[in-house]
């Protein structure tokens, strides 16, 4: 049997707001149809297309659903939204941080300097602080076919890690995520989603860092050495795109003190209120090739960073430089 139009409409109403109560509904009604009922009436057809006018006619309910106390109002949803919370590296001493090393095109050079300075120095904690490894071949830019491998690229990166655990073997290590580490989940959600949530699958399992002791940090949170805030970059707000003064930028996206690489270029802001209280900001130096195939002019430079963290979490940063003949510079 065909419906009639207030049937439709009143079928329509009920899909159109799943949450609302049956009085609600039924408010709805009347003016939808012009006046043509009257609220008890559209009430009852209402509660005939929910389901909950009874056993007799809850087999023809077009949208069933549990009957409710009268004005019993729906209950908030849960949340689906995790956490962001900061990694606390919780280290007292010297901590070493390297940016931007993007192997297998990284600059020997470079990561020699950085890593027997900070073998000297004794560092106690190493931050690598993300684009630790490139993952040329699974980005999403224009690649030249020749160069992709990306098997050869783990194997690289796992060398990598490999040779640092074995310069510094006693000390904790983090791994931060940076922008081109993240190209591996993103690989995986477009072309393998199935199983992009296996653990198997995960970053940590397939660079082997368990095997190194090496902790991952991922979803951009920043980590704490101290109170200072040590991001990779590219977890900034967009918008202020490649400032004269790296360091200046990230005040500005912050308001807060923090350390960035991602810029690959060594830069130091300091910023006082009107109390003279002051931000101190700073961006390093990458350790990579200085020249790759998308971007052979640019104002890079090589560097790294190491902050002293004290026993009141206050902390000293030294924002240090590399020369192209392999000399550890100030900033």
């Amino acid at each position: 049997m065909a419906k009639s139009p207030i049937q439709q409409m009143a079928q329509r109403i009920v899909k159109q707001h799943p949450d609302h109560s049956a009085r609600g509904l039924a408010r709805k009604l009347p003016a939808a149809t012009g006046n043509a009922i009257t609220l008890e009436q559209a009430r009852s057809r209402i509660r005939y297309h929910l389901g909950v006018r009874g056993k007799g006619t809850r087999r023809y309910a077009t949208n069933k659903r549990a009957p409710r106390n009268a004005g019993e109002v729906r209950p908030m949803p849960k949340s689906m939204a995790n956490p962001w919370t900061p990694h606390e590296m919780g280290v007292v001493g010297r901590i070493g941080i390297m940016s931007d090393v993007h192997v297998p095109y990284h600059s020997e050079i470079a990561v020699a300097a950085a890593v027997g300075y900070l073998a000297d120095l004794g560092i106690n904690a190493l931050l690598l602080n993300g684009d630790i490894c490139d993952f040329y071949s699974i980005s999403r830019w224009m690649k030249d076919p020749s160069q992709r491998d990306f098997k050869g690229e783990l194997e690289a990166c796992r060398d990598f890690l490999h040779y640092i655990r074995e310069r510094f073997p006693d000390i904790p290590i983090v791994l931060k995520a940076g922008n081109h580490e993240e190209r591996w989940q993103h690989w995986l959600w477009e072309h393998a989603p199935e199983i992009s949530d296996d653990p198997m699958m995960s970053l940590s399992a397939w660079l082997k860092l368990k095997d190194h002791d090496i902790t991952l940090v991922e979803d951009q949170r920043p980590v704490m050495l101290g109170k200072l805030p040590v991001m990779h970059g590219h977890e900034l707000p967009k918008g202020l795109a490649a400032p004269v003064n790296v360091a200046r930028g990230a005040f500005l996206r912050t308001l807060t003190t923090t350390l960035v690489g991602h810029s690959h270029r060594t830069s130091n802001h300091t910023e006082s209120n009107m109390w003279h209280q002051e931000t101190a900001c700073w961006s390093c130096g990458c350790l990579c090739d200085l020249t790759p195939e998308f971007s052979r002019i640019n104002r890079w430079n090589w560097g790294f960073a190491v902050a002293t963290v004290h026993d009141d979490r206050q902390f000293d940063v030294e924002n240090l430089r590399i020369t192209l003949e392999g000399v550890v510079r100030t900033s």
